[in-house]
């Protein structure tokens, strides 16, 4: 790739990835109508809001001007890597996703493939181990330390084809970290409670670490960075020294926050009328939606 492309071709919008954003939010909305026609509490308006929030951070990461920033400088690479791993999947997630799309597809397609592929046993325990509190904190934990060594870190910025398995693997380890917690339909809680701070706790170690290494080490770590033209009047290291500091304030107030709400929700009494209306919602989807709500588009 010539020196002289590399402008033009980074502000160029990621066509496959926009297209199949778009999908999965179209899909998402027809499943919210058709669910609303029948059981108008089973995803609230809020959750549609914060779930059009979540594909809009994924939107903003991986098109210009982050995804084109990112290669200039590491401190956009770190607001890419929050978005995709930090604030876009829990906001998906708490949307419920997986019950609205669940009933945004076509009900025969459903119904022929994708139904008994779900209730296949080898699915179901592949289902379990990868939902599973361990396997989620060591996927996403692998990912963020593997991609963020010098050479894999340079392998994902010399490549494009790198580049987007880097920012799918953030994407899809941090909707897996996050599932732990938020624990979506059709998740079923098999940690205790207690343990959901202990996780976030746990998380933020490792990311600690890596962005005090950034921020204190002294020296440049990634040498595409050295070579890169920056927009902005900053030296390599205080850009690096940025990105670090960036990193380790927000992960310790995005994983703050939800183990504080965890916490409290532990010493409170439970809501059973929250808990009755989860039950209807898991009831419902045991049985295809009445005629009238399958003619909802």
């Amino acid at each position: 790739m010539s020196e002289a492309h590399v402008p033009l071709q980074l502000w160029s919008i990621p066509l496959a990835a926009t297209f199949a954003l778009a999908i999965m939010a179209l899909l998402y909305f027809r499943g919210w109508l058709r669910l609303r026609a029948v059981c108008p509490t089973a995803i609230s308006g809020g959750q549609l809001g914060v779930f059009i929030c979540g594909v809009m951070s994924v939107a903003a990461a991986v098109n210009p001007p982050v995804a084109t920033l990112d290669h200039q400088l590491l401190f956009m690479h770190m607001v890419q890597h929050l978005l995709l791993m930090a604030i876009a999947p829990p906001l998906i997630l708490l949307g419920a996703p997986f019950l609205s799309v669940r009933h945004g597809l076509p009900p025969s397609l459903f119904r022929l493939a994708l139904d008994p592929l779900l209730h296949w046993a080898p699915m179901q325990w592949l289902g379990r181990f990868i939902t599973s509190s361990s396997f989620c904190w060591l996927s996403a934990t692998a990912v963020l330390i593997g991609w963020h060594l010098p050479k894999a870190f340079g392998l994902g910025m010399q490549s494009e084809s790198w580049h987007a398995i880097q920012c799918a693997s953030f994407l899809a380890t941090g909707v897996l970290f996050w599932s732990a917690v938020i624990q979506p339909w059709p998740n079923k809680a098999r940690s205790p409670q207690w343990s959901i701070p202990l996780y976030l706790f746990l998380a933020t170690l490792p990311c600690d670490a890596l962005s005090a290494f950034l921020t204190f080490c002294g020296r440049v770590v990634y040498p595409h960075y050295l070579h890169a033209v920056r927009p902005f009047d900053i030296s390599a290291l205080q850009d690096q020294e940025s990105a670090g500091a960036l990193m380790w304030v927000s992960v310790t107030f995005v994983y703050l926050i939800p183990a504080v709400i965890a916490t409290i929700q532990i010493l409170s009494p439970a809501n059973p009328h929250r808990q009755t209306e989860l039950c209807d919602v898991r009831a419902m989807t045991a049985r295809p939606l009445p005629p009238a709500a399958e003619e909802v588009t």
